[in-house]
């Protein structure tokens, strides 16, 4: 990637100096089926999707029998409002939806990059100073401004928040769109023929850094320079209050001790073969079926410790049975 260097044309017809524009930004190379699949969730966002058919159901009326089964000579029907009667329901109609699809930020900024690149490639991206010099308001001024870069068809122009008198003098051109440099997109890129920005629109486009028009590399680097900052502030012990505060301080439990006759730990001593499991109460002895499957939280060395500790024997209900 490399930086672009173009002319800065002045309304006077002038040039007034050089505009870098940024490789990161204007040289990469464009992925085609990215840039489709971001303008298709564009223009499917864009859709209302408020349209609606009425079934057979919804149609007002067809309450009655239009004639007796029999005995007429006519085809049996039960209903005027059926679908093909006129006026009658609609099968398998439009029904209101959403049409809109999930897009990833990375996504529509790497197909913003790639459609600008393509225009700046062909040398269609230009740089004004200004549009209109002064303080009023002049389409005139503003097409002569533009008609110095060249036949022109179809244009994109990118200005600043700030330049209202260019907004004024270019709202009433058919043949241009206007668009604020922080609603630059995909599709408004692609479907016109040439992009102009202004020098104050350029410079806030390029000054807008890794939260708008991030490279994948920008990230990947201020994930890792936040990487460190997360893990202090894990440590970091958090207040709460009601039961957030519960659940926060549950995992710094104290351990309980059930005496002398029980023990903790994957090793126990010689003896200690009964097993205790705390969440349900129960201990297992060595007759118990479920003994060789079940991991033991606590040992103790004889079933009357367990019982003192206020453990169940998971047998004892099987054996009434």
């Amino acid at each position: 990637m490399s930086s672009i260097t173009v002319d800065v044309h002045s309304p006077k017809g002038k040039k007034a100096g050089k505009a870098e524009l940024p490789g990161e930004y204007f040289d990469v190379q464009t992925n085609v089926p990215l840039i489709h699949q971001v303008v298709v969730a564009q223009l499917a966002a864009a859709r209302q999707g408020t349209h609606a058919t009425k079934t057979r159901g919804e149609v007002r009326g067809g309450g009655s029998k239009p004639w007796r089964q029999k005995g007429t000579g006519r085809a049996r029907h039960g209903s005027r409002r059926s679908p093909i009667w006129t006026g009658g329901g609609t099968v398998h109609g439009p029904q209101p939806r959403d049409y809109s699809q999930r897009t990833p930020k990375k996504m529509i900024a790497a197909a913003l990059r790639g459609a600008l690149s393509d225009r700046a490639r062909d040398g269609q991206i230009f740089v004004v100073s200004e549009i209109v010099s002064g303080e009023t308001p002049s389409t005139k001024q503003a097409l002569a401004t533009l008609a110095q870069l060249g036949e022109l068809k179809k244009v994109l122009v990118v200005l600043d928040r700030f330049e209202e008198v260019a907004w004024l003098s270019l709202r009433n051109v058919p043949t241009i769109h206007v668009l604020a440099v922080d609603q630059i997109n995909t599709y408004d890129v692609l479907v016109n023929d040439s992009v102009v920005f202004t020098s104050a629109a350029l410079a806030a486009f390029t000054n807008r850094g890794v939260e708008a028009v991030a490279t994948e590399s920008e990230v990947a680097d201020e994930t890792a320079k936040q990487e460190p900052k997360a893990k202090k502030l894990a440590d970091v012990p958090v207040k709460k209050s009601g039961k957030a505060e519960e659940k926060a301080e549950a995992p710094a439990a104290e351990v309980k001790d059930y005496g002398k006759d029980s023990y903790r730990g994957s090793e126990p001593p010689a003896g200690f073969d009964i097993k205790g499991n705390e969440d349900s109460m129960k201990f297992h002895t060595p007759e118990s079926p479920w003994y060789s499957r079940t991991i033991a939280e606590v040992w103790f060395n004889s079933a009357e410790a367990a019982e003192a500790a206020g453990f169940v024997n998971v047998m004892e209900g099987k054996e009434k049975k």
